[in-house]
């Protein structure tokens, strides 16, 4: 990774925030010597700047921008390294629009203008990365000419354009992402009008938001190197990381939203949620500008998609997708350096004069339904209503900057502030004052800078604002007037801005109308502290800083992964362990039921349907699989599960194989009656009372429920509310522990969404050398079993069971592993003497290999399953080994589990189906 290779192994040694540190340390000073190069290149030369955010057409704003795509090209140059390889690392930036509009000026000729866009004004300056621009350039290209032409000259400034035809833009751009993503995220809604041929038209456009999408992933894959870092923007692309991630599975992908997130609760609504969050979820790391929005994402996905939200973002099968906020900021310095050029100067001079003896106020905003500015002029007009004396004494300046002019709904909006304004006008103007002035306009850098500097009191009310740069602009251009900002609870801005500014809710008028009091009657005393406190976040967070830190913990993001994908297990080698099940003589299958050989509960694009799902069925596809399986004489298969017999009986009783149900504490042959392995000493005189705590929890948590075993119960409240039904078992643990279980012996196994309460040392790994040593009885085994596979979605307490096969022991072992096959089994109604339950088996770690070495006498008989009630002879001298795996014939795997003692993973229960046929079907 070029961007990194100063730290060395040290960022692999150190912590994230270790990393992160030094990363952060490293930029500054490449910056710092950026900086002086610049100084010593350009003394004495004046910079052209300007904010591309809503001013356009300006000359000195598109020589800008011109010197930073052309010129960094040479400045690449001047990086180079002797063998060609560039010090600084690639980033592909990827959004919906290229900072350059396209406009045909013949057969293959292009004119090329800089356009205005908040992404641009945020990567100005950003020095520490190579950056490649990939968009659409806002024009259709359809001959092959005009493509090839555009693309050569838009090489010329870093762009590299994705063609779009018509259809596309219009079902892609404005109707899924302007009419029904924008509103949505907005707070807006989905749209109302029409219902029903609205709810056709989702299908199309999202169609075409998929075309879109994939038609960027295409343009990037084209382009993509080794190593480069991918960042994928705003709402418009929420497809691209799951489709780059296909193309490429180790390509380094972050997504940003400019806008906001809204709750679960709204985001629910939209058809597509889930096929949205997932595709996101694709992404290394995912960006918003407030922890609220970020906190919305996570909850979206734990409540929509049931994943696992955790402080670091969102898991999903041991893969975790960082979830962080990132504020943006703007380039301060841009707009100081601003003040001190003789035309903002002589601007600045005329606006004093014009509006002398009065306070100025001023709203910046674009003409949308979002800023909130009726609700702002209505709440000045009821200022001047209970402040009579302020009358002639304030102005307040509203530019409003036309977007979507096309849109019934925007013009609507146009009329409306129009109104307001000449109402409150004509009824507090005069001959020669008016209140309010309104521009349905946007102003060019210079005037907008004198605007700000002249103002005493900026008035920002959006209603629902992703960030809202107008007011970082004014506290850079306040530091000698030290105005006040009073800045809406909804709007982005607020969370990094709240210290210094005067909060307000747009929507309460006399709120915001003391507001306005409280802000022009501030002493200078605190308009001085709250300046100050904001004009230092202003010059310290900003775009450059923003951009670089996302960039920088993305890289850091993906290094954490490739350290967490080192822990976690492969994936089961199917054609090795078909070959080694081929070439062994005596085989032993364990499976698991539940999310093992069940059809998938959690299936994409499947509603969870609790009733179908509470009832466990056997896969429809399996059925034919283990006929072939269990009818080899060579293989026994056993299926090793939770549920109780009942559950086990209905769904395998047709098959040859053994049934351990309740973690093994019960066993039978298809064939035959069901035995218990169960100690005779196992106390269960805690069921009752903690019955009645999970009956009571039941009652207390919608759609949860309890199941009541003979050995153990189980709460389950996967279907509930996630984060009520965490509560609710945090307070229930609490409860059981000090209290119905505080002095009994029980082992509480908390799931991913349930809680069990078992008697100590029942687990799956406990029981299977007795389960072990049956079989073999039974089955008058006279040679050792020389292949082991088992599969399983257990809880992370029954997962000795994997371990209790690992042929790697310690010869200290060999003693305390014997089988207990003289302990027996006998019918539940039995009465025998106690069996004890050996103490090194109740965890994963004592009880790992025991079977090994395990002997077994070859002179014993099968006993009777019918009556149970002789007791065996006691075991020869004579014995030989259970096990004879030689290390390569043990396959252990996890399904769902990434953090597992167990050797391998399959992915979902699918996966075991399609495997289990595989092995049919070859030893067949």
């Amino acid at each position: 990774m070029p961007g990194n290779q100063d730290n060395g192994n040290s960022i692999h040694n150190s912590g994230r925030v270790g990393r992160l540190l030094k990363v952060r340390e490293l930029r500054r000073n490449i910056r710092s010597a950026y900086s002086n190069e610049l100084t010593d290149n350009h003394r004495g030369t004046e910079p052209c700047e300007y904010d591309l955010r809503a001013r356009e057409g300006d000359s000195l704003n598109n020589s800008y921008i011109e010197q930073y795509l052309e010129g960094a090209i040479a400045q690449g140059c001047e990086c180079e390294k002797p063998d060609a390889r560039p010090l600084r690392q690639r980033l592909l930036v990827v959004a919906n629009r290229l900072p350059v509009s396209a406009v045909r000026r013949g057969e293959d000729s292009w004119s090329l203008e800089m356009s205005a866009g908040g992404l641009v004004s945020a990567l100005l300056g950003v020095k520490e990365f190579e950056a490649r621009w990939i968009g659409w350039a806002g024009v259709n290209v359809p001959d092959e000419v005009g493509q090839k032409s555009l693309t050569k000259a838009l090489a010329e400034k870093r762009c590299i354009p994705v063609f779009l035809d018509e259809e596309i833009v219009h079902q892609y751009y404005n109707g899924y992402c302007n009419n029904i993503l924008w509103p949505l995220f907005h707070y807006l809604g989905l749209p109302q009008e029409d219902r029903l041929a609205t709810t056709r038209s989702f299908q199309s456009q999202f169609a075409a938001y998929k075309k879109a999408n994939q038609m960027f992933a295409d343009v990037v894959h084209q382009h993509y190197e080794e190593g480069d870092v991918v960042w994928c923007h705003d709402y418009h692309l929420m497809f691209l990381p799951k489709c780059l991630k296909e193309y490429n599975n180790n390509m380094k992908v972050g997504w940003f939203l400019h806008t906001p997130f809204p709750s679960s609760e709204i985001h629910r609504t939209l058809p597509s949620r889930s096929d949205l969050l997932r595709s996101v979820l694709a992404a290394d790391l995912v960006g918003f500008h407030t922890y609220d929005y970020a906190r919305h994402f996570v909850s979206a996905c734990t409540r929509i998609l049931g994943l696992e939200g955790t402080p670091e973002g969102v898991e999903d099968q041991g893969r975790l997708t960082r979830v962080a906020a990132f504020p943006i900021g703007i380039d301060s310095d841009r707009f100081i350096r601003a003040l001190e050029l003789p035309q903002v100067q002589d601007h600045i001079k005329e606006l004093k004069e014009r509006f002398a003896g009065r306070k100025v106020m001023l709203g910046v905003d674009r003409l949308d339904m979002i800023k909130g500015i009726p609700q702002k002029i209505l709440a000045f007009e009821k200022f001047l209503e209970e402040n009579s004396h302020w009358r002639d004494k304030v102005v307040l300046l509203q530019i409003a900057v036309p977007t979507r002019t096309d849109v019934p709904e925007y013009q609507k909006l146009t009329s409306q502030v129009h109104e307001i304004v000449g109402r409150i006008n004509g009824r507090f103007g005069t001959l020669t004052a008016v209140p309010i002035h309104h521009l349905d306009r946007s102003l060019d850098f210079h005037a907008l800078c004198a605007l700000y500097a002249v103002t005493d009191v900026a008035l920002v009310t959006s209603l629902r604002d992703g960030m809202n740069l107008v007011s970082y602009e004014f506290v850079a251009c306040q530091d000698s007037k030290k105005g006040v900002l009073i800045l809406s609870e909804f709007a982005g801005a607020a969370q990094s801005l709240g210290a210094g500014a005067i909060l307000v809710n747009p929507w309460n008028i006399t709120e915001v109308a003391d507001s306005i009091r409280q802000a022009l009657t501030m002493l200078p005393e605190e308009r001085e502290k709250r300046h100050r406190h904001n004009f230092v976040h202003v010059t310290t967070h900003t775009a450059q800083e923003w951009a670089e830190t996302f960039v920088s913990e993305l890289n850091d993001t993906v290094i954490e992964a490739q350290l967490r994908t080192r822990q976690v297990p492969p994936s089961l080698p199917e054609d090795n362990a078909i070959r080694c099940y081929l070439q062994s003589t005596n085989r032993l299958l364990i499976l698991g039921f539940n999310a093992t050989l069940t059809e998938p509960a959690d299936t994409p694009g499947r509603r969870a349907d609790q009733i179908k799902e509470m009832e466990l069925k056997l896969h429809p596809e399996l059925k034919e699989a283990l006929t072939a399986l269990c009818s080899d004489r060579k293989t026994t298969i056993v299926v090793l599960s939770g549920s109780d017999r009942k559950a086990l009986d209905k769904n395998f009783g047709e098959y040859d194989m053994w049934l351990a149900a309740e973690h093994g504490m019960f066993l039978r042959l298809t064939k035959g009656d069901w035995m218990t392995t169960m100690p005779e000493h196992l106390n269960m005189e805690w069921v009752d009372s903690v019955k009645h705590v999970f009956e009571y929890f039941t009652e207390r948590t919608p759609r949860s429920h309890f199941e009541l075993r003979e050995t153990l119960l189980v709460w389950n409240y996967k279907y509930a509310d996630v984060e009520f039904g965490r509560l609710q078992a945090r307070d229930m643990l609490q409860h059981l522990w000090t209290g119905p279980i505080s002095n009994a012996s029980v082992d509480v196994v908390q799931g991913s969404r349930s809680v069990e309460v078992r008697s100590v040392g029942v687990t799956k790994g406990a029981a299977i050398d007795r389960i072990l040593g049956e079989i073999v009885h039974s089955k008058s085994m006279t040679t050792p079993i020389d292949y082991v596979l088992c599969i399983g979605h257990f809880l992370g307490k029954d997962e000795d069971v994997y371990t209790f096969f690992e042929p790697e022991l310690p010869s200290d072992a060999l003693v305390a592993a014997r089988t207990k096959q003289n302990d027996g089994l006998k019918l539940p109604n039995e009465r025998r003497p106690p069996m004890k339950l050996p103490a090194s088996r109740s965890g994963p770690k004592s009880s790992q290999g025991k079977a090994q070495r395990a002997l077994i006498n070859p002179e014993k008989g099968t006993p009777n399953h019918s009556c149970g009630n002789s007791r065996r002879p006691s075991a020869e001298k004579t014995s030989w080994n259970v096990l004879d795996l030689k290390g390569d014939n043990y396959f252990s795997c996890a399904v769902g589990r990434t953090r597992t003692n167990a050797r391998y993973l399959l992915g979902s229960s699918d996966d075991v189906v399609s495997f289990l046929r595989r092995l049919a079907n070859a030893s067949t």
